[in-house]
């Protein structure tokens, strides 16, 4: 915890807040009374005596010690006097007593506490005045708190002193170190962390960044070397610095810090901050809270919100630090268009750029039809935007042309969830991962695309729950410093529904599943034809070896620890939805679930990973060309009616088009306009070639985004947006808990983006008169049943809340399916296997699958304009040794990777990581274009792209390929931007 949440900046913006550093976790356990300096108190057994003070707020002088790690009782600073016990034990590692009475301010105490921080003086810096850390240091504010006003002890060994004279500064060694020796002891300050530095001199070895990160990160990177006086904090081993040791940058050592030890580069230039605004992540899934730390309007920091719900005080590389692209010179902050793409962009204002893309998309209505229009949402903006620009196509454009992204990566969730359990979303919150006893991980890389959550489970695993992956890739969670999962189901590309019902065919031939729960909660006929499919010998893991690739004795002993190993919790992410059978294989995990009976409960459940930030709340929010917010189709005319009542408005009870379709539309001479905001369709769709070829075809495109970014190469209006930390309005996480997001600075380009939206629809005559975000979550709550009871009021109050939040659930709902599934009774689906029309053969032999790194987000449009590209630079094919032999292939080689949808360059990387016959890369830079190589086959339910299953041939390359340059050189040409003189 950073000292700033004890003194320093303001309190967030939120009611109900409590920040409090109580000084270690809280306990539980029955009531127990004691008395500290005359005031009795009760608190639960085996609460600290330090806690036990805090609780009556008496801050006992401490420095190893916080709440959010456990007791350590090194510094003795916390020591007290407890009436009938020898001596003066610390405060943080005694537990009460009945009847205890403790005194915290005798005469003795003092005396001690002042000797120890005079200890820790003399071996320190005083250079206070001039410190990163002045006024937000508690080493600082101890020295104050214990009324130390001199230092006896004379300058001698230290470890501050590079010229071992015994100056007291680093001015002062500079101008003595003529007459001295260099001092052994004296390190230099680590600088190789592009958001942190560690200064080893003013360490006063504490251990709070080695606990930080080991119990609350689970990297374990840091340690400390040495005995006695020469003990020091050490990242990695030998000559390793932070950059290269296995520090993940997630900032838990820098928050810890109670000096300037561990310190932002951002508070040593702008200052120590003054004020906050607690906000919400706009990165993962995982749905972050923060405290967006300032000094005026200049943002210093981002520091993990200790009463955030999702992250518990956690956080990740991406969200702690990476948030300077909101300043990246490469945002676009005026309105610009084009009559055609060939020519540069003009800078404009919004009037005339408003203006110029309502007159734009009326007439291609005039000429084409009223269904020639549509809209793209996003999954990064808020629900209240994302609602806004649904509603722009239904209530002004006249059709149901809306997509999102959230269709190219989750919607089989939503079909596959939807028709076994009845509700399109995940069943627990992230705390249930505490409870589990065994998790599968199956399609997902969770340190890599939801670290915080990763974090969170590695914690449960050490702890003693078990692992199942199920992967072709070896992810990190399958072997890494103390984690390793009980079984890896390397299957090949395209198995998923193969292999999870194989594991279903173990659990109901050999009798482990749970009858009861399913004659309780399940269609038991259902169940008995689901049953009898699964148990046919074609669906034993023997008969499916050869096919998946998966040993048969690993998949049966997989499937017996999953049905038999207790509480059983399956989180899943796009490695199972992004196939052809991407239902299918949902809906066999929910299967899974029902057999064994978990599901209802805390630790158990089926639980989505969602990719993007608000992926849940464009869902959410009505998205889709079929369904109105809340998931309910626009065929039904009572559901149509909700929302013509209070829209004053006709609605098309026919369902428009998704973006494959608006592109195949395009490429006809039907669809010609386009509003896509805060999505990079170009670079993040499947087919590359199919989806330039749509754009080029449109006569109106509309980017609203921060920047230029691909599709942008092929847009006629661009529309400048705004930041998460630029705007107000709701995200709703993984775990369907709605966020508030406050606006920390003014838009930077004038307007939020609702807005601009409201702005784009008045234009076209819709007359729209929002006030505030406030008031479109109220129209949500009206016309939403599972958001009916939601308001800023109460997301201030309660912090977050889960949907359904309504009559029934004033306060929100944590886990779904408790009693009852929202359909009734739980369906059990036939999962028959369909390989995809996607074949490796001679020309293409190898299978391609797509993933994230830690550093890196989504297409990379924020974090490659951070310092995280130190970590990234670029996107490389991982190849397995025995394939890159064959193909004379060697680490770092360029080569051409090939399919029959395209054809691009990257260098290569040999690792073990992929099995033989499968290569794997990263989609976060658009120089490599990935998405190139991947093909039009999807979801037979969705239209979900198959991104995790393309035939490829690699091979050595001398450069890139004529698609690369000729991509490069259109781009070029078409961000140049007039300046005013031309």
């Amino acid at each position: 915890m950073s000292a700033s949440t004890t003194h320093g900046a303001t309190p967030a913006t939120g009611a109900g807040r409590d920040d409090r550093d109580m000084g270690t976790p809280a306990r539980e356990g029955a009531p127990v009374t004691l008395t500290i300096d005359g005031f009795a108190v009760t608190v639960p057994a085996g609460t600290s005596v330090m806690r036990a003070a805090a609780e009556l707020d008496n801050q006992i002088p401490r420095l190893c010690a916080t709440d959010t790690l456990d007791a350590f009782g090194s510094c003795r600073l916390c020591v007290v006097e407890i009436e009938g016990r020898r001596g003066t034990p610390a405060s943080c590692t005694t537990p009460v007593a009945e009847g205890m009475v403790v005194h915290t301010q005798s005469d003795r105490v003092r005396r001690i506490r002042k000797g120890v921080m005079e200890l820790y003086v003399s071996d320190h810096p005083l250079d206070c005045l001039t410190c990163s850390a002045n006024g937000d240091c508690e080493l600082q504010d101890m020295a104050g708190a214990v009324g130390l006003r001199d230092v006896r002890y004379t300058p001698g060994d230290n470890h501050f002193d590079p010229s071992a004279t015994g100056a007291r500064s680093q001015a002062e060694a500079r101008l003595r170190m003529p007459v001295g020796e260099a001092n052994a002891r004296y390190a230099p300050k680590d600088t190789s962390n592009p958001y942190f530095t560690y200064d080893p001199s003013k360490c006063i070895v504490c251990s709070r960044c080695v606990r930080a990160c080991e119990e609350v990160q689970g990297t374990f990177a840091l340690t400390i070397e040495g005995r006695g006086f020469d003990s020091r904090v050490k990242a990695g081993a030998g000559a390793d610095d932070f950059f290269s040791s296995d520090c993940v940058s997630c900032g838990a050592c820098v928050a810890a810090c109670p000096t300037a030890t561990l310190q932002e580069t951002s508070v040593a230039a702008f200052g120590t901050p003054t004020r906050s605004v607690a906000t919400t992540c706009a990165y993962c899934g995982v749905g972050c809270t923060f405290k967006a730390e300032l000094s005026g309007d200049t943002l210093v920091r981002m520091v993990p919100d200790r009463n955030g719900k999702a992250n518990r005080g956690h956080s990740c590389v991406k969200g702690r630090f990476a948030y300077g692209y909101a300043h990246h010179g490469d945002r676009i902050l005026d309105p610009m268009i084009r009559e055609s793409v060939d020519e540069p962009w003009r800078v404009v204002s919004w009037d005339e750029a408003i203006a110029f893309a309502a007159d734009r998309m009326r007439g291609i209505q005039a000429r084409y039809g009223q269904k020639s229009i549509g809209v793209i949402t996003s999954s990064r903006c808020t629900n209240e935007e994302t609602f806004l620009v649904q509603k722009l196509t239904r209530a002004v454009f006249g059709n149901n042309n809306t997509d999102t992204c959230a269709r190219v990566c989750h919607s089989p969730t939503g079909y596959g969830l939807g028709q076994t359990f009845g509700t399109s979303a995940g069943t627990q919150d992230f705390d249930s991962v505490e409870h589990a006893d065994v998790v599968v991980v199956i399609g997902a890389n969770p340190t890599d695309g939801h670290p915080v959550f990763g974090s969170r489970l590695k914690k449960r695993l050490r702890a003693g729950a078990k692992l199942i992956v199920i992967d072709p890739r070896r992810i990190d969670l399958v072997r890494s410093a103390h984690v390793e999962a009980a079984h890896h189901l390397a299957l090949r590309p395209g198995t998923n529904v193969a292999v999870v019902t194989a594991m279903a065919h173990v659990i109901v031939t050999e009798g482990l599943y749970d009858e009861a729960f399913i004659r309780e909660r399940c269609d038991w006929d259902e169940f008995l034809h689901y049953a009898e499919f699964v148990s046919e010998p074609r669906h034993s893991p023997e008969a499916n070896a050869l096919l998946t690739g998966v040993p048969a004795e690993a998949l049966r002993a997989a499937a017996r620890l999953y049905a038999t190993g207790g509480n059983g919790a399956i989180y899943y992410g796009l490695g199972v939805t992004e196939h052809s059978q991407g239902s299918t294989t949902v809906m066999g995990i929910a299967n899974l679930a029902m057999l064994t009976g978990n599901i209802g409960r805390t630790g158990v459940g089926v639980n989505p990973l969602r990719g993007q930030n608000n992926v849940q709340g464009s869902c959410d929010m009505g998205s889709f060309p079929h369904e109105l917010p809340g998931y309910r189709h626009v065929k039904n005319a009572d559901v149509r009616e909700i929302f013509e009542k209070a829209w004053g408005v006709t609605l098309d009870p026919e369902p428009g088009l998704r973006i494959p379709n608006m592109l195949d539309a395009a490429v006809h001479g039907t669809f010609k306009g386009l509003y896509c905001q805060g999505e990079d369709i170009l670079q993040s769709d499947p087919d590359t070639r199919h989806v330039a070829a749509g754009l080029a075809a449109m006569e109106c495109v509309i980017v609203h985004d921060l920047f230029l970014n691909e599709t942008a190469n092929y847009a006629h209006v661009f529309l400048p947006g705004s930041t998460f930390l630029e705007k107000d309005g709701t995200f709703t996480n993984a775990e369907r808990r709605i966020n508030r997001v406050r606006e920390v600075m003014k838009p930077r380009a004038g307007y939020a983006d609702w807005e601009v939206t409201q702005l784009l629809a008045n234009a076209m005559g819709a007359g729209w008169d929002y006030a505030h975000p406030s008031e479109i979550m109220a129209e949500i709550a009206a016309t939403t049943p599972s958001f009916a009871g939601v308001t800023y009021d109460l997301l201030d109050e309660k912090g977050s809340v889960q949907w359904p939040c309504n009559d029934a659930a004033p306060e929100g709902t944590p886990l779904m399916h408790v009693d009852s599934f929202v359909r009734g009774r739980g369906r059990f689906i036939v999962t028959e296997y369909v390989a995809t029309d996607e074949r490796t053969g001679p020309r293409f032999p190898l299978l391609l699958t797509t993933g994230r790194i830690l550093s890196q987000y989504n297409v990379g449009a924020q974090t490659r304009r951070t310092a995280n590209v130190v970590w990234h630079d670029e996107d490389r094919l991982e190849i397995h040794p025995h394939d890159a032999e064959v193909r004379g292939l060697k680490d770092g080689d360029w080569v051409k990777l090939a399919s029959r949808a395209g054809e691009t360059t990257l260098r290569a990387r040999i690792t073990d990581r992929v099995s033989p016959g499968v290569v794997y890369t990263t989609f976060h830079h658009p120089n490599t274009q990935a998405n190139v190589i991947t093909t039009d086959y999807s979801d037979w339910a969705t239209n979900c792209p198959e991104y995790k299953v393309t035939a490829v041939q690699v091979g050595l390359s001398n450069g890139p390929t004529d698609w690369q340059e000729d991509y490069a050189a259109q781009a070029e040409r078409s961000r140049r931007i007039l300046t005013p003189a031309e």
